[in-house]
C-alpha cells in the first residue's frame, strides 16, 4: 500500500520505516528541510538503537523516501498517517494541537480518491472528531474516513514495539477503512497480534488510559520506595514478590527518581485536563502528576542527606546519565532536569556523563559535561547515578573509589548491591532499600 506519514518525529519517523519494512510504500514527510536533507544522508534526527539501519535497508530498497511537500504523497496515498507533536499547551496543561489540525488542513487540499486519514499522534478524546470536521468543511464532496491508531512505542525499543506488539488498536466504524488499516497491518495480523477495533473515541481514551495506568504504577512503586525506607523493607523484594502476582506484573514496578519522556508528563496532564472538563475528574490521576512532580524536586535532599550537610558549597557532585531514560536521546521532562539545577542551587559543582546526552548540553546549564563515566565520577565528593545506562552497571568500582575525593554513591536506579558496595568500601544510598 501507498503511505503518507506526515511528521517525521518519534513516532513519524520509526512507525514510517517500520512500515516500509512490511513492504508498503511510504513518504515521509516534514516542514524541516534540513531535517529531510539529513535523512536523505541517513543522519537520524533520534537516537534509537536499529533506526538507521532500518531506514537505510528500506530507502535502498525504494520503499522509503522523505519529503518537504506533502502533494504528491498525499494525493497517491491509500493512508496519511498525522504523526505530529502534541506538547503540552503552556498555562493550561491541555494538548497543542494546532499542529494536528495544520496537518488536516494541509490533508484536505491533496488527497484524491478515497483517503484513510490516521492520527498516530497522542490527541484527546474528539480530536478525530475535529479532524473530520476540517476536512469536510475544505472538502464537501471529499471521500475519505478519519481512524484513530493510537502508538505504543518505548523510546529504545521502538523498532521491536512496532514489529511485535502487544496489540494494535484501531478507532474507525467505516468498513472501506477498516480493510484499509487491516492490509497495512497485514504482517502482524498473520503473526496473530491482536488487533482491536473500536469507536474513534474509544480509540483515543485508551492511549491515555494506558499511560496514566503505567504512571500510576510508577509512582505507587516509588512511594512504598519511600515507606520501605521508614520501616526498613526493600522495595526491590516487595515490588517482586507484587509482580509475580498475574494480576499486577512485573514490569513498571522499578522504584526511582519519578518518571519523565515525551509521554507520561503531558499524557497524564491532558487526561487530567480532558476530565476536568467533561466533568469527571480522574483524583489518582491528579494525584499521580502531584506526587512525581514532588518526587523529582525532592531527590537533590538525598545527595545532601549522603554527605550530611545540607549546604553543598564547594562540593563537586558527579551525575551519571542525564536522559530521562537508557537507550535515548530524549531529556524530555527527565528528572535530571530537576536534580542538576537542585544541587546546584544548594551551591554544588556539577560534572555530568550521559552517552547520548547531545540535548542535555542546551537544557543545563554551568554543567562540567566529560567524555566518559571516569572523567565525570574524578574528584567528587559525591557521585550521583539518574539514568541506568548498561555502562554504568558494570563500572571498576576500585577505580570509581580511587578517583573519588570521597566515596559516597547515591544510586537513585537501584542498579548496585547495597551489602557489595558497602564492602568495596563506599558510603552507598540507594531508592527503597536499608
Amino acid at each position: 500500500m501507498r503511505v503518507a506519514m506526515i511528521g517525521t518525529g518519534y513516532v513519524g519517523l520509526v512507525s514510517g520505516a517500520c512500515f516500509a519494512d512490511f513492504g508498503h510504500t511510504v513518504c515521509c514527510i516534514d516542514k524541516d528541510a534540513g531535517k529531510i536533507a539529513r535523512l536523505h544522508d541517513n543522519i537520524m534526527p533520534i537516537y534509537e538503537p536499529g533506526l538507521d539501519d532500518l531506514v537505510a535497508r528500506n530507502v535502498k530498497a525504494g520503499r522509503l523516501s522523505f519529503a518537504t511537500e506533502a502533494n504528491d504523497a498525499v494525493r497517491n496515498a491509500d493512508a496519511v498517517f498525522i504523526a505530529v507533536g502534541t506538547p503540552s499547551r503552556r498555562g493550561d496543561g491541555h494538548a497543542d494541537l494546532s499542529y494536528v489540525y495544520a496537518a488536516a488542513e494541509e490533508i484536505a487540499g491533496q488527497m484524491d480518491g478515497f483517503t484513510v486519514i490516521v492520527t498516530k499522534s497522542t490527541v484527546p478524546v474528539g480530536t478525530g472528531d475535529e479532524i473530520e470536521r476540517i476536512i469536510r468543511e475544505k472538502r464537501p464532496d471529499a471521500d475519505f474516513a478519519v481512524v484513530s491508531n493510537p502508538e505504543f512505542l518505548r523510546e529504545g525499543a521502538a523498532i521491536d514495539d512496532f514489529k511485535r506488539p502487544d496489540r494494535v488498536v484501531v478507532g474507525t466504524d467505516n468498513d472501506k477503512a477498516k480493510e484499509v488499516m487491516q492490509e497495512l497491518y497485514r504482517p502482524l495480523f498473520l503473526n496473530e497480534t491482536p488487533i482491536v477495533f473500536t469507536g474513534r473515541r474509544t480509540s483515543e481514551l485508551i492511549k491515555y488510559a494506558a499511560n496514566a495506568f503505567l504512571a500510576l504504577k510508577i509512582t505507587f512503586i516509588n512511594e512504598i520506595a519511600d515507606l520501605c525506607e521508614a520501616v526498613g523493607a526493600d522495595v526491590q523484594q516487595v515490588a517482586k514478590g507484587i509482580g509475580l502476582d498475574n494480576r499486577i506484573g512485573s514490569k513498571f514496578l522499578n522504584a526511582g527518581p519519578g518518571y519523565g519522556g515525551s509521554c507520561f508528563p503531558k499524557d497524564t496532564l491532558a487526561l487530567v485536563r480532558t476530565a476536568s472538563d467533561a466533568g469527571s475528574p480522574i483524583e489518582l490521576v491528579e494525584a499521580t502528576v502531584r506526587v512525581n512532580d514532588r518526587r523529582k524536586k525532592a531527590m537533590a535532599s538525598r545527595v545532601t542527606k549522603a554527605l550530611g550537610a545540607q549546604d553543598l558549597t564547594g562540593k563537586t557532585i558527579g551525575v551519571l546519565g542525564l536522559t530521562f531514560k537508557p537507550n535515548t536521546d530524549d531529556m524530555r521532562d527527565a528528572p535530571s532536569l530537576d536534580i542538576v539545577p537542585a544541587l546546584q542551587a544548594l551551591g554544588a559543582t556539577v560534572q555530568a556523563y550521559d552517552p547520548e546526552g547531545h540535548e542535555a548540553r542546551q537544557m543545563l546549564r554551568d554543567v562540567d559535561f566529560k567524555d566518559g563515566p571516569y572523567d565525570a565520577v574524578e574528584g567528587a565528593d559525591a557521585v550521583v547515578i539518574i539514568t541506568e545506562w548498561d555502562e554504568f552497571r558494570a563500572l571498576d568500582l576500585d577505580r570509581v573509589k580511587l578517583l573519588m575525593h570521597a566515596p559516597v554513591v547515591v544510586d537513585l536506579r537501584n542498579i548496585y548491591r547495597p551489602d557489595e558496595m558497602r564492602r568495596r568500601g563506599f558510603e552507598y544510598s540507594s531508592i527503597g532499600r536499608s
